[in-house]
């Protein structure tokens, strides 16, 4: 695992010296995500240089350094992640008469490249990546990124000059950086807490879709959107369609004992490193199901390590200990109070570089901690939910559609219209203190957050505008950001939603493509990385997850919820008493810190001369949401972790 940078530019009269120069002032930004080595290549030629920073996996020798040129000596690569299957690989190219110095996957990577080119090879990869390749040869650039987007990659023209690095303080230490904001990016990012796909918060970047490739030569012309355009070599929605018409046929135990066997291999082939390794254990069905095919295939306890917090309602570190001592791992846990979670948030706008508000990124920055003391790589469970219907918003969501379907879309609209109304004309008729204090807190929270949600669901055309929002933190980024416009993202747009059967088949693609990899991803990518972990998560291989999109919903999603042949395969290595209980997810008490230690730091990110004199968001829209929160009088946690996100970067980054 490691961070990687490069650029090209038409400016020719770049010598050696300035590439080498600006190359590494880029890959320094990144030290923290490779911490054991750096080097850069150069070609002034071309205008090309490469960065790459180390964090020493597998090969731990000077064979492994990179930028890496292949034997050949036409192909140069700076590469991010891990191809889990490249001994295979290796044994199939050796047949072939390549060789190698080396036993690190990246020699395997160019060697695949220069065997059977770049988009052949990369169908044939399994595992997390991203990629820079310089073709000596064609005299092109090529960026990749795997299937599921494990690994990050920005990319984009600023002036003549093409840019793309793992993380954006990799660009922003180039001299023709464009710090212009994306007024569209940041409506999205309030809308749903993050900046999905293939969208960036400068205006002159974008992130590489998963599954995709993009190649650039000396003459592209910049800011050429036609001469820049991805192409892709997998596509999540053709495999949830071609699950969808050609479903897995067998029965429940044959499925069970066919994804036993896959993600028996896929935990296997994450094991191998010459570092040490362990797992992140929430006590959740999807880490525990990682550990125990860990330890069942270990012949040493493996180390574990869990988070605990002491408000019960978010403690899951119980569950992981029984669960621990039940498998007998070399187990670790650590209890936060407020104040440590508290202790992270200055860190956040730099951890995540780009404005990112999933609040459980604070104890996910914390285990990382906790296991990189002991670790360099942990496995975690990433992607069982998406992958096995395991979020509660799958079955919630169909009911509704269900409820209101058969009601005129008319009258949905008009009823939808007149709640939103009388949510808002509470709280000018109720909302003075006096007012207030005539209603328990609770009720009234319950009530007017019921209003809300009803009155944002129920005109929905189909059960994906439905989801989606239910999805959003707010039904017009508009009304929070000034100027803001909706581009399409596989949430909103119907041109990227999937031919399904079922709508909760098409629910759990959505979240597969939108929030598991701009969310889910992104969150444990940078907290893990910002102290040099390696994170991998067996149940996003590529046949798991093919294999997971043949099975028929009845497989995945049964009268106890989601999960059903996840908790059959786990069935076979912990007691069910163990592990079933109802979804807690991991989180902290956002709504109770800003009413109580987090309000001086909300009152002055959202100081209304200081929205004014940005000039992004409207202030009068802000406040009102602000008092509201502090007041009692609904819950308005969710949006105001975004805002507060986005101010907080700002004044970091801007």
């Amino acid at each position: 695992m490691c961070g990687i940078s490069g650029f090209m530019t038409k400016d020719l009269s770049f010598g050696d010296e300035r590439l080498r120069s600006i190359v590494l002032q880029m890959t320094d930004r990144l030290r923290h995500r490779g911490p054991d080595d750096a080097d850069v290549w150069t070609d002034p030629k071309a205008g090309v240089a490469l960065g790459h920073r180390r964090l020493s996996i597998l090969d731990l020798s000077a064979a492994g350094r990179q930028p890496m040129t292949s034997a050949c000596g036409r192909f140069v690569i700076t590469y991010n992640g891990e191809v889990y299957n490249f001994q295979k690989l290796r044994r199939e190219l050796e047949a072939l008469g390549h060789g190698f110095r080396g036993h690190s996957d990246t020699e395997v990577v160019l060697a695949s490249i220069a065997q059977w080119g770049v988009e052949a090879a990369l169908p044939r990869m399994n595992g997390m990546f991203a990629f820079g390749l310089w073709d000596g040869e064609q005299r092109t650039l090529t960026l990749a990124r795997d299937r599921v987007g494990k690994k990050p990659l920005y990319y984009g023209w600023c002036g003549d000059t093409f840019l793309f690095g793992s993380e954006l303080k990799a660009l922003r230490a180039h001299p023709s950086f464009d710090p212009q904001l994306d007024t569209d990016a940041v409506g999205l990012f309030v809308q749903y807490s993050w900046i999905p796909a293939p969208y960036c918060i400068y205006k002159r970047l974008r992130k590489l879709p998963p599954g995709s490739l993009i190649t650039i030569t000396p003459g592209t012309p910049g800011h050429s959107t036609e001469a820049t355009a991805p192409r892709a070599y997998w596509s999540a929605r053709t495999v949830a369609e071609q699950g969808n018409r050609i479903p897995y046929e067998g029965s429940m135990e044959d499925a069970a004992g066919a994804l036993d066997t896959l993600l028996r291999d896929a935990v296997s082939c994450r094991m191998v490193a010459d570092v040490s390794l362990g797992a992140l254990l929430s006590g959740g069905i999807d880490s525990t199901t990682v550990v125990s095919l860990m330890q069942a295939t270990s012949t040493r306890p493996v180390r574990t390590f869990s988070i605990g917090f002491h408000e019960p309602a978010f403690n899951e570190a119980p569950y992981a200990k029984a669960i621990a001592q039940h498998l007998g791992t070399e187990h670790t846990e650590l209890y936060v109070s407020a104040q440590d979670g508290l202790g992270i948030i200055p860190d956040l706008p730099t951890i995540y570089d780009e404005p990112f508000a999933d609040p459980s990124q604070i104890p996910t920055v914390m285990v990382s901690r906790l296991a990189r003391q002991q670790v360099t790589v942990a496995l975690s469970g990433d992607g069982g939910d998406e992958l096995f219907a395991g979020y509660r918003r799958y079955a919630n969501c169909a009911r509704r559609w269900n409820a209101c379907r058969w009601i005129p879309r008319a009258a949905r609209r008009g009823l939808g219209a007149a709640l939103g109304a009388a949510n808002r004309a509470s709280w000018s008729m109720f909302g003075s203190p006096g007012t207030r204090a005539a209603l328990a807190v609770t009720t009234r929270q319950s009530l007017m957050s019921g209003l809300d949600k009803v009155a944002r669901w129920l005109p929905a055309a189909t059960p994906f505008e439905l989801f989606e929002r239910t999805h959003a933190r707010c039904l017009s980024a508009a009304e929070f950001v000034q100027g803001a416009q909706r581009p399409p993202t596989v949430l909103n747009d119907p041109d990227r939603w999937p031919a399904v059967t079922k709508p909760v088949q098409g629910f759990m693609y959505l979240d597969f493509a939108d929030c598991l990899t701009d969310d889910i991803l992104v969150k444990v990518d940078r907290a893990s990385m910002s102290v040099g972990l390696e994170v991998r998560c067996p149940l996003l291989d590529t046949r798991v997850v093919e294999f997971a999109w043949s099975l028929p919903l009845e497989m995945r999603l049964d009268r106890k919820g989601g999960k059903r042949i996840l908790r059959k395969v786990l069935a076979r290595y912990v007691p069910e008493a163990l592990t079933e209980r109802r979804k807690m997810g991991f989180g902290v008490p956002v709504a109770e810190w800003l009413r109580g230690p987090l309000r001086e730091w909300g009152e002055d990110l959202l100081d209304d001369k200081r929205i004014c004199e940005q000039g992004l968001l409207r202030p009068q829209a802000v406040r009102l949401l602000w008092q509201q929160h502090l007041s009692g009088w609904q819950n308005h946690d969710a949006l105001l972790w975004n805002l507060l996100m986005f101010q907080g970067w700002l004044r970091t980054n801007a």
